[in-house]
């Protein structure tokens, strides 16, 4: 089984203005409000692949029942902890340019988190767990090691930025996703070249990464495992929506390495759901994933 964590899910209300102005009254074109979070994401794109998971996080409130109930609609299974306060709401204005504007989200108490952890004790061998998001204040800096200490024999990915990914590479995580800004913020360097990557993403596997994906923006994305480096290409498309995109990678990536294994397709396959999500105004669907495949070369390097 695949489970996802969110700790700090949303409703994701996104709307589109035509040429938003700041200091008047904009009118909104058109509207849609989703189940949002990096790790509902990612169990979004799996089911839109074919493949179940469970939704693990905290929820709370009527913003919260919409999450849950969004995703028991679409046939997700939950298992969610409801908190006192309420789920928060991301607005995503989309206009000339993509702005966004997120909320804080409910404070995690010391019993909601130990609720948590006693779910994620029970995972075994053949789990797989994705670790997705920033977390709130309220949380140890350090809860995705925690996690890790708790289902230490099952495969965990990490998709988190700054000392809240580096603390989890000791436990050797099977896989981590930063993109190419995010790797450079790690070490405090700006990479510009593919050498760059490739030193700097070795050095996250010498830190204890198993497996490391690069998401490179129109320049593709870079694999850097145990059988060597690799480049895919980035399918041909206009770009709707940045809102999800990584959360795909990883959810193509697992729902191609659980039918398969094969770590190479599992990364091809990630690049194209990346891309499938960033040419819709929606998270990508199976269909426009499988036309964009033959798209994606993958390059040994």
């Amino acid at each position: 089984m695949i489970y996802t964590v969110t700790f700090n899910p949303s409703i994701d209300y996104v709307v589109q203005v035509h040429d938003l102005t700041l200091g008047i009254v904009n009118r909104v074109s058109n509207e849609a409000k989703y189940a949002g979070g990096k790790g509902i994401n990612v169990s979004r794109v799996l089911k839109n692949l074919g493949v179940s998971s469970k939704a693990l996080g905290f929820i709370g409130g009527f913003t919260g029942k919409f999450v849950k109930d969004s995703l028991n609609n679409d046939g997700i299974i939950t298992d969610f902890i409801e908190v006192n306060e309420d789920t928060r709401i991301n607005v995503k204005i989309k206009s000339n340019e993509e702005t966004e504007i997120n909320g804080a989200g409910p404070d995690i108490d010391e019993k909601n988190l130990n609720e948590l952890l006693k779910k994620i004790e029970s995972l075994k061998s053949d789990d797989f767990i994705v670790l997705a998001g920033n977390v709130q204040k309220s949380l140890p800096e350090d809860i995705y090691s925690i996690i890790q200490r708790k289902c230490p024999d099952s495969k965990v990915i990490v998709d988190t930025t700054g000392n809240v990914l580096t603390a989890t590479l000791k436990y050797k995580p099977f896989l981590i996703k930063p993109n190419i800004h995010e790797l450079g913020d790690i070490f405090n360097v700006e990479i510009k070249d593919m050498k760059k990557v490739v030193y700097y993403a070795d050095k996250l596997r010498n830190m204890g990464a198993q497996n490391i994906i690069i998401s490179m923006g129109g320049d593709g994305a870079m694999l850097v495992c145990s059988e060597g480096v690799y480049t895919a290409s980035a399918p041909k498309g206009k770009v709707k929506n940045s809102v999800g995109a990584g959360d795909s990678v990883v959810a193509g990536f697992l729902a191609e390495y659980t039918k398969s294994f094969d770590i190479v397709e599992s990364f091809r396959y990630g690049a194209a759901s990346g891309s499938a999500t960033a040419f819709s105004m929606d998270l990508c669907e199976k269909e426009y994933v499988d036309e964009l495949l033959d798209q994606v070369k993958v390059t040994k390097l």
